[in-house]
């Protein structure tokens, strides 16, 4: 497609895009369990093995790579997406990543004396706690449901805020930091959770049970998966089987979606210079791919 060019190949099931400032991106391979460099050049390194399913990442305050894992899953042949947990699946964690070690610690694996399922992507907000989705796991005649989490980075605490999600996916902030957003995987739905304090949400007493407010939702047979925000607070979405990028303004309206050559796009982040062009993962094929953006993506509070 016009504009793209793929910048790797031959990753299993790339995800949690970051952009560097060395002009590199780390990805996490959820089906080969591990951390990557991307190098400009496309050259890949290993820099951590993380077991299980390294799923979204995030740099934190302390500039390191912070993992969702969920756990990892079970995959039938020729189909991308997983068909169930791994046979030595016992639930998913937050894992600490050193970046010039690739020392690899679980910093969270549960909440509450509750198990984590399957965390799954995060976003740092400028207090440097973090927001994290947890997907919940399918399993084979029944799902456990999702939920949204708040956690501090030190380790020193978690909290459910939200419960009650179908299948909880990308998260993000608003420009300002008084919004999370959160995508819903099989519903195509984009959720708001006003922000009260840090790590404290306004529950609206609306109709679901978790207690967002609907930004939109899409139409036929699409899924979001994760995302990004634009520099004037559009919230741009992985979108699944239609293989292609959501633009969502704030007020709901769906601007425009973005094709790529995937199906299952999963991930996308901002980088290069002015934070104008788009990384994305292509999960079906393997690829890391790269875009000019025409709009100038949000800078995230922290990097390295």
């Amino acid at each position: 497609m016009e504009g793209i060019h793929v910048i790797a190949e031959g990753l299993l099931f790339p995800e949690g895009p970051v952009a560097m400032r060395d002009g590199s991106v780390l990805v996490v391979e959820i089906r080969g369990g591990t951390v990557r460099r991307v190098a400009a050049d496309g050259a890949l390194s290993l820099v951590a093995e993380c077991g299980g399913g390294p799923n979204g990442a995030a740099i934190g305050p302390d500039g390191a790579l912070y993992v969702c894992n969920n756990g990892g899953s079970s995959y039938t042949p020729g189909q991308v997406l997983s068909s169930g947990p791994a046979a030595d699946y016992t639930g998913g964690s937050i894992q600490r990543v050193d970046l010039a070690t690739g020392e690899v610690r679980v910093l969270y694996d549960g909440c509450d004396g509750t198990r984590l399922s399957a965390p799954n992507d995060l976003v740092f907000d400028r207090e440097g706690g973090f927001y994290f989705t947890d997907m919940g796991k399918k399993h084979a005649t029944h799902r456990v449901h999702g939920a949204l989490y708040y956690a501090q980075a030190d380790g020193s605490g978690i909290r459910q805020l939200a419960y009650h999600l179908q299948q909880p996916n990308g998260v993000a902030l608003s420009p300002d930091g008084g919004t999370v957003y959160v995508a819903e995987t099989d519903t195509a739905r984009l959720w708001a959770f006003d922000v009260a304090a840090p790590g404290e949400i306004r529950r609206h007493g609306t109709p679901p049970p978790h207690g967002g407010r609907l930004v939109c939702g899409l139409p036929g047979y699409q899924g979001f998966d994760s995302m990004a925000v634009d520099a004037q607070g559009n919230i741009c979405v992985a979108t699944l089987t239609t293989g292609c990028i959501t633009v969502v303004s704030p007020g709901g309206q769906v601007l425009r979606q973005v094709p790529v050559p995937d199906a299952h796009v999963t991930n996308i982040c901002f980088g290069g210079p002015e934070l104008r062009t788009a990384y994305v993962t292509l999960a079906g094929t393997g690829r890391l791919a790269a875009m000019p953006w025409p709009e100038q993506g949000l800078a995230l509070n922290f990097n390295a």
